[in-house]
């Protein structure tokens, strides 16, 4: 099983922005917690960043044929981009819309998400655990609707 794991606007930046909020865990690091769960569930996780709304929506075209589900961080992207939402149901891929922050404890901008009627779920709430916990979710929704 093939997952893609893509990190949106900002997420490169983990453990130098705002680390009350994300953490002390650099991207490498939270990347690596990625790969290793994947390692122990048994599938290959690609991951891939970008800051650009258009890139995230190329890659999200690329996983068709090619992934077997996606979990995805789309960063303020999720509460504005009504493309990333299209771009989700146009796929046919599962999709896992994972946060490291509870964003329903945020400012009431983030309360809601503009992608979530297109994924699978939502994970928020545990930092870079939220990862592993989208990567668990969406491997099992997989092995479930096979």
């Amino acid at each position: 099983m093939r997952i893609l794991v893509m990190h949106g606007p900002n997420l490169n930046l983990l453990g130098k922005r705002e680390t009350s909020i994300y953490g002390q865990l650099d991207f490498e690091a939270v990347n690596g917690m990625i790969e290793k769960k994947a390692l122990s569930l048994g599938v290959t996780a690609e991951i891939f960043q970008s800051n650009h709304e258009g890139a995230i929506i190329d890659k999200l075209h690329e996983a068709m044929g090619k992934y077997d589900a996606v979990v995805l961080n789309a960063g303020a992207y999720t509460h504005t981009s009504y493309a990333i939402m299209d771009a989700i149901k146009a796929i046919g891929l599962p999709v896992v819309e994972v946060h490291m922050s509870n964003i329903h404890a945020r400012e009431a901008f983030r309360h809601t998400s503009v992608i979530a009627p297109a994924c699978v779920g939502q994970i928020a709430g545990f930092g870079a655990m939220s990862y592993t916990l989208a990567l668990t979710a969406v491997v099992n929704w997989v092995k479930d609707k096979r």
